[in-house]
């Protein structure tokens, strides 16, 4: 089973990524610190090697001029102990160097071994302490380097993971908005005609309703609430199959009838309603029944059905309604008066009918 990864995952990996080289960092460093110690340590012992050379140096300018005289032999041989102290001060360092080193003979300690027996030995640490001084050196630079390449991958490599668990974020976030308009557009929306339903139609009463008409009145606003006569008789004698596309038909030609502005619902099986968001005068209302009820005629005729006609009930606020709550109701109960007295046609909400 193939598995894809999420930015999860690659958050995840960038933070695993970072943790592994930084323990790489970090040992680099460890080695860098090492080395840095050494080489205090070959500075340490250079240093001794120096002034036992000095010492040599000493004792052999010394032995050039010597003769019998007793005070010049006592500084000859005060010069031979301190070069001995010397090189046992150096061998000392030797014998604690953390890694294997050439170690100082034990006859070159003493005040009496030969002087040139003691330059060829302090001739030969010499070479080999700045010999290892350069390993060390070059081996410290080495790892600076790979603390600087590892830098620059490990950034690069984060900054890839980072990068990509962000657009899949911002990718996945943009799916689940788009999912969830659609959720939203399918709760507010009836499902066969594509048309708001209900609950829409309320939201959108309530914000008509609360938005003033000139700065100070609220909005005049009607909701025209249509019934199909005689529809069921459709289903019973034609299907369902035909009952469904003369409701998507007259939908479609409800939604042309009316203004952009204004809402055309699906209530519920054959009842619509129409929200008309600002009018002036009944006539207006009354035109917009009358094409409600011419839309419902011609597909009727369209389909060569023969027997649906629209009976339709006008409600509107804030006169006679003054609760613009009560429009939908009102507008229901209305369309039932008029099926009432004979259907096929509309009449308005008055104050007594409510």
């Amino acid at each position: 089973m193939r598995i894809k990864p999420g930015p999860a995952t690659m958050a995840g990996a960038s933070l695993a990524c970072l943790l592994i080289g930084l323990a790489l960092l970090a040992l680099q460093v460890k080695a860098i610190y090492s080395d840095h110690l050494k080489q205090e340590y070959i500075g340490l012992v250079l240093d001794a090697i120096e002034r036992a050379e000095n010492a040599r140096n000493s004792l052999g300018v010394l032995q050039r001029t010597a003769d019998d005289n007793d005070t010049q032999s006592e500084g000859y041989r005060h010069a031979r102990i301190d070069l001995a102290a010397r090189v046992a001060t150096l061998a000392a360092l030797v014998d604690a160097s953390p890694s294997p080193a050439p170690q100082i003979p034990r006859s070159a300690l003493s005040p009496d071994a030969n002087p040139d027996d003691t330059k060829v030995l302090l001739d030969t640490a010499s070479a080999y302490w700045r010999g290892q001084r350069d390993r060390d050196s070059a081996d410290t630079r080495t790892r600076i380097r790979r603390i600087a390449d590892t830098l620059i991958v490990l950034s690069a490599l984060v900054f890839g993971l980072l990068t990509t668990a962000l657009v899949m974020y911002a990718k996945r976030t943009r799916q689940l908005a788009g999912e969830s308009h659609e959720f939203e557009h399918a709760a507010l929306h009836d499902a066969m005609t594509g048309l708001p339903n209900r609950r829409k139609l309320l939201a959108t009463l309530e914000e008509s309703a609360a938005r003033p008409f000139d700065g100070q009145t609220p909005s005049r606003i009607a909701v025209l609430y249509i019934d199909l006569d005689e529809f069921k008789r459709v289903n019973d004698s034609f299907g369902h199959r035909v009952g469904d596309e003369f409701l998507i038909a007259v939908a479609s030609r409800f939604r042309q009838s009316v203004r952009l502005v204004d809402v055309v619902a699906r209530i519920g099986g054959d009842e619509f309603a129409v929200l008309v968001r600002e009018f002036s005068t009944d006539a207006e209302l009354g035109a917009i029944a009358q094409r409600l009820i011419a839309c419902v005629t011609q597909t009727d005729e369209q389909l060569g059905i023969g027997l649906v006609r629209a009976s339709i009930g006008i409600a509107s606020f804030p006169d006679p309604v003054a609760d613009y709550r009560r429009l939908v109701a009102t507008a229901d109960e209305t369309m039932y008066r008029v099926k009432r007295n004979g259907k096929n046609g509309y009449a308005f909400a008055t104050r007594a009918s409510w």
